[in-house]
């Protein structure tokens, strides 16, 4: 009988390169988190030397998602057929080289442009590296790793608030650009030599020298290396990667709650993410209370992420985020309550900061489980992206509130109704997928 390689990893316990692989994975979403959230950063010293108005600045936090959800629905399901190494490292270059662009522009209308364009880069990297440290986890911690992952969309942002404050008094908003576009590049460099390409994908779709890529991967993981590929014979071969796939039978009923519930949780965490210091600071904490606040919000993302994949070892992760999503809710309510006291508003925020991006994460932890590995990085993708629509109209919606006098406290009040919504689909979601739980869509082939 041939290896099931891929029940072998399920099964057995993480090796050191394992971990190690998804380490970088946690770097790739380091530099997302920075190259998103640097435009909340630096949007009120945008705006100062534009004199732009709420609605033109949300246009600019928009455009970068907008790209986000481009680069999600059409390039990440190209990892299905290049694999997932390849587009990472194709994408690294996109973004690096767009935001390096972004550091020498004369117009906002430019900004917006090469914000797109870098989401596009981010869209295909966040969709691709999320798929690709599910498949390096084994069964147990593959949330936790998945979450993990996610830790690094909250470093990134800190980081970018830390330089925002340590840089644009001295050198302007433009060097935060500057500075994102070369540490982007240079994580392009790193994964050209250290990322490897999945095995799922190699086992899969047996592209050149598969066996020989494979085998020097297992020998990394402590695995026996193949003298054959094992023959992986995926039902309906004739349309796998097909969008129509996502909906084949039950299929298409958690395909659907996956997108809903990942656009209402997006439209909720890019209005937190991308307005809160703004909207402080029109409140009468000064600019650097406020962005200050923004960084705590990112920092508490750091162990959010990392909290709900614990969470998620000991109990279903469905169980988990529905969690997540009811407190993070219940502290946007107290948080606008807060605001007037800045010591208190701090310590909210990075309670807010640790729900929030747990719900995030938590999200990117359920969404590769639910497909196979023909059609994963096509599901997820698409997934993120229509979670990018919400986030596209969630910082431009709130511009166009605030620009007609609408209160924040008011406005924080109806972004803290989604997150109760998106409750009901991540229950719904989990009862289908425990009910329709079934081995993935392939078989292995015996030797006669």
């Amino acid at each position: 009988m041939e290896r099931d390689v891929l029940s072998e990893i399920n099964q057995n316990n993480m090796s050191r390169y394992q971990w190690f692989v998804i380490l970088i994975c946690i770097c790739l979403n380091i530099i997302d988190g920075f190259d998103v959230m640097v435009m909340a950063f630096t949007a009120p010293s945008v705006s100062a030397e534009w004199s732009l108005s709420g609605a033109q600045i949300g246009l600019l936090l928009s455009s970068g998602l907008f790209g986000m959800a481009a680069g999600s629905i059409f390039l990440a399901p190209l990892a299905d057929k290049i694999g997932r190494r390849l587009l990472i490292l194709v994408c690294l270059a996109i973004a690096g080289l767009s935001m390096l662009a972004c550091a020498f522009v004369q117009s906002h209308s430019m900004l917006a442009a090469l914000r797109f364009i870098t989401g596009i880069g981010v869209g295909g990297i966040l969709a691709s590296s999320n798929v690709l440290a599910s498949e390096y986890a084994n069964a147990r911690w593959r949330s936790l790793a998945v979450s993990l992952m996610s830790t690094g969309y909250g470093i990134g942002a800190t980081l970018g608030g830390v330089l925002s404050l340590a840089l644009i008094e001295h050198l302007g908003w433009r060097s935060i650009f500057l500075a994102g576009g070369i540490t982007t590049l240079a994580m392009l460099l790193i994964s050209v030599w250290l990322l490897p390409e999945s095995l799922d994908y190699l086992l899969v779709k047996k592209p050149k020298q598969a066996l020989e890529r494979i085998n020097a991967t297992l020998y990394r993981m402590n695995f026996n290396a193949l003298q054959v590929l094992p023959d992986y014979s995926q039902n309906d071969a004739k349309n796998n990667g097909d969008f129509s796939k996502l909906f084949a039978g039950q299929q298409g009923f958690q395909t659907l709650c996956l997108w809903f519930s990942f656009f209402l949780v997006m439209f909720g965490f890019y209005f937190v993410m991308s307005w809160t210091p703004k909207i402080l600071i029109s409140m009468g904490m000064s600019p650097q209370q406020g962005v200050s606040t923004g960084i705590l919000i990112s920092i508490g993302g750091i162990f959010g992420a990392a909290i709900i994949g614990l969470l998620a070892s000991r109990m279903k992760i469905f169980y988990a985020l529905s969690l997540f999503l009811g407190l993070t809710s219940a502290c946007i309510f107290l948080f606008v309550a807060v605001s007037a006291q800045v010591s208190v508003a701090l310590l909210v925020g990075l309670l807010l900061g640790t729900l929030i991006n747990g719900c995030v994460a938590g999200l990117y932890s359920i969404s590769p489980t639910i497909y196979d590995a023909g059609i994963r990085s096509r599901g997820v993708g698409y997934a993120i992206g229509f979670g990018r629509i919400g986030a596209i109209f969630s910082p431009t919606v709130a511009g166009i509130f605030l620009d007609k006098g609408v209160a924040p406290a008011t406005l924080y009040a109806y972004y803290g109704i989604v997150f109760i919504l998106a409750i009901f689909l991540i229950l719904i979601l989990g009862n289908a997928f425990y009910k329709n739980k079934k081995e993935p869509n392939y078989s292995l082939k015996t030797a006669p």
